[in-house]
């Protein structure tokens, strides 16, 4: 592959992260928006990792480590640009980042109806756990 560069985002590139997971990423949430980004990286500007392949932004993920457990967010990779060890370079580097920080064990926000992205998840040693559902309520404020 060329050079291909992984590291954390700038304040720089949020806005062009949104619109990348307009085009690369399955489904979206309350905090996909710019305040929502700005926010995340204010509080721990090293969890949004981006790919550059020469240059340009193929792939993303969120590696967010609340100091008990290691959540993925967003691992995406543009259309383009899939199937060449991105995405499996961009978890290494989220896994990479959880262990220094002490982390034991990482989980997957992964959309049961994203059946593309099911195989890419056992394939990196990731699998669904059957006695968990996520449950949520949107805070308003």
């Amino acid at each position: 592959m060329s050079d291909l560069h992984i590291g954390r985002a700038s304040e720089a590139d949020l806005a062009a992260v949104l619109a990348f997971w307009r085009t690369a990423a399955e489904g979206t949430s309350i905090s996909d928006d710019l305040a929502g980004v700005e926010r995340l990286h204010g509080r721990d500007p090293d969890a949004l990792l981006l790919a550059r392949l020469d240059g340009e932004l193929v792939g993303t993920v969120i590696a967010g480590f609340d100091g008990w457990r290691c959540h993925l967010y967003r691992l995406a990779v543009h259309p383009g640009h899939r199937r060449r060890g991105i995405g499996s370079a961009l978890l290494a580097a989220a896994e990479e980042r959880f262990a220094a920080l002490g982390g034991r064990r990482a989980d997957a926000m992964v959309l049961d109806r994203n059946e593309g992205a099911h195989g890419a998840w056992d394939a990196a040693g990731y699998h669904p756990e059957d006695h968990w559902t996520r449950w949520v309520k949107p805070l308003t404020g």
